[in-house]
């Protein structure tokens, strides 16, 4: 191994909806589109905009010895639409030029997602992990750490030594990830060649079917980690996001071995074969609006019943909604509902003629004026304006703790029993700061509705047990009601989608 191994930094990680707009170079420059220097300084600094997994492998490599780090170009956006493929071909030759022209390299990690598309391919990770590997050839070691949500294809699995995906949904484990990939490269260094073995289930879970505090997929985690053994050096299990829409969804399982072939084969299968027993499971079950909205009016009226968190999981920023849906605060308007917060409203017009207006103002806040989506449908209220704010801040809990966020121009605007959150930069409502930077006391409402599928859950525990949370029906580009979208691509049949689907396992 040399003295200080040369390890390329670099990574593409976008979550895609297919049903969303596509998404643009502006959309990766608004969360981080660093390179060379600039990258590793945002590495190292010590409240990054990036997500942990790089700013952890790279503290972990300087905990673990000498090593020479080459930053290359590192693409994350919010989720979005498919990404511009103009774009993403021009990314590709940067990388290309880049890894050509670091050579040579003793490793190479890479920070990806696995569901993202462009407005041309549906395997854009397997695009840039085979590029990787073709460029660096086969004896370098490539370790790539992966969103849970990842779409797997074989050839993502096939170009990478080490396939290291998140554990915890919310996402509160993208550190470890990072340190573990960091502990596997120092590995791969020392001459080790890993084996894999890769199953893919005919099974496309709903979102909010994919927590891991409990439910099937929690179980086939927690089988996986408690079979690990010396021999196993990483257990994968990948729920997929359904709304990628491509031939390689469906929930994956990949097991590394550090040199037996048949022990990762039997592992995975294992693992398999409790997540196709428990096939059923894998349904959403989602509270009605009428339903949800007449929970918010009681628990306003009634301040001996516990709080309530509505989750409006169909318009989720997280998943590539816009942020921006009315369905949920029109009828909780309608019903008169009290003391409600609502966040965070994705409107960057509603934000400007607030900030324009000046706190303490009232006037008719219309919503989506120029919002095109069909979910996105207009409103308007008489409001008032509360607070202002730049929209910067610095996550508390949850997966943005400890991290930059900018959510451009927001305010708070009170309409009727619900104070709203308006901001300019999408983003899921998943920490509670983004109340708490307004000056609102999230313990002394009866309703907190977030935007939000289930990050919301690690940073809002403080507030609601799992027992006050109601995921709420409504229309959006993130329903976890699966019938309701035009499938074109998903390997056909699958679970929840069709009736008599099949599955055999491998032969162990």
């Amino acid at each position: 191994m040399p003295q200080s191994p040369r390890i390329a930094l670099l990574g593409f990680s976008i979550e895609c909806n297919k049903f969303a707009p596509a998404a643009t170079e502006a959309d990766f420059s608004a969360r981080a589109f660093a390179a060379g220097a600039e990258l590793l300084a945002e590495t190292r600094t010590a409240h990054p905009r990036i997500s942990p997994e790089m700013p952890a492998f790279v503290a972990a490599m300087d905990g673990t010895g000498p090593w020479t780090p080459v930053p290359l170009r590192l693409a994350q956006a919010q989720p979005n639409g498919p990404v511009v493929h103009d774009l993403f071909k021009h990314l590709m030759a940067e990388w290309r030029q880049g890894l050509a022209a670091a050579k040579p390299l003793d490793g190479v990690y890479v920070c990806s997602h696995g569901a993202g598309l462009t407005t041309e391919d549906d395997d854009p990770d397997g695009a840039l992990l085979a590029l990787v590997r073709e460029i660096v050839g086969p004896e370098v070691p490539i370790v790539a750490t992966l969103d849970l949500h990842a779409n797997v294809s074989e050839r993502m699995v096939d170009s990478i030594d080490v396939f290291i995906g998140y554990r915890t949904n919310p996402h509160l484990d993208m550190r470890e990830r990072g340190e573990e990939a960091a502990l596997a490269m120092r590995e791969l260094l020392q001459g080790l060649k890993p084996r894999h073995a890769f199953i893919r289930l005919p099974i496309v879970p709903p979102t909010v079917t994919l927590l891991t505090a409990a439910g099937p997929y929690a179980e086939m985690i927690t089988l996986g980690q408690r079979r690990r053994t010396p021999e196993i050096l990483n257990v994968s299990v990948m729920g997929g996001f359904a709304y990628g829409d491509t031939a390689k969804n469906g929930i994956a399982v990949i097991v590394t071995a550090r040199r037996d072939a048949r022990a990762a084969q039997t592992l995975a299968t294992e693992i398999a074969e409790l997540g196709w027993a428990n096939r059923d499971r894998f349904r959403a079950r989602l509270t009605p609006l009428e339903e949800a909205v007449a929970l918010a009016v009681a628990a306003g009226k009634d301040p001996s019943r516990p709080a309530i968190c509505l989750a409006d999981v169909a318009d989720n920023p997280g998943g590539g909604g816009r942020g921006n849906t009315t369905y949920l605060l029109e009828a909780l308007l309608q019903a008169h509902a009290e003391n409600v917060l609502l966040g965070i409203f994705n409107d960057s017009a509603l934000a400007d003629e607030a900030h324009h207006l000046g706190r303490g103002a009232k006037f008719l806040a219309r919503m989506n004026r120029a919002e095109k989506n069909p979910f996105s449908r207009p409103l308007s209220r008489e409001a008032e304006v509360l607070a202002l704010s730049d929209g910067e801040c610095v996550g508390r809990r949850g997966i943005t703790a400890g991290r930059q966020v900018s959510l451009g121009k927001s305010a708070a605007l009170q309409m009727g029993g619900v104070t709203v959150i308006v901001i300019s930069n999408r983003q899921q409502c998943a920490d509670p700061i983004f109340f708490e930077m307004f000056s609102l006391d999230i313990a002394k409402a009866r309703t907190v509705v977030v935007k939000s599928r289930g990050h919301f859950r690690g940073g809002f525990d403080e507030f609601f047990k799992n027992e006050q949370i109601v995921e709420v029906d409504c229309p959006g580009l993130t329903s976890p009601i699966l019938g309701r979208f035009d499938w074109t691509r998903l390997p056909r049949p699958v679970v929840p989608l069709d009736e008599d689907v099949s599955w055999t396992p491998p032969a162990r």
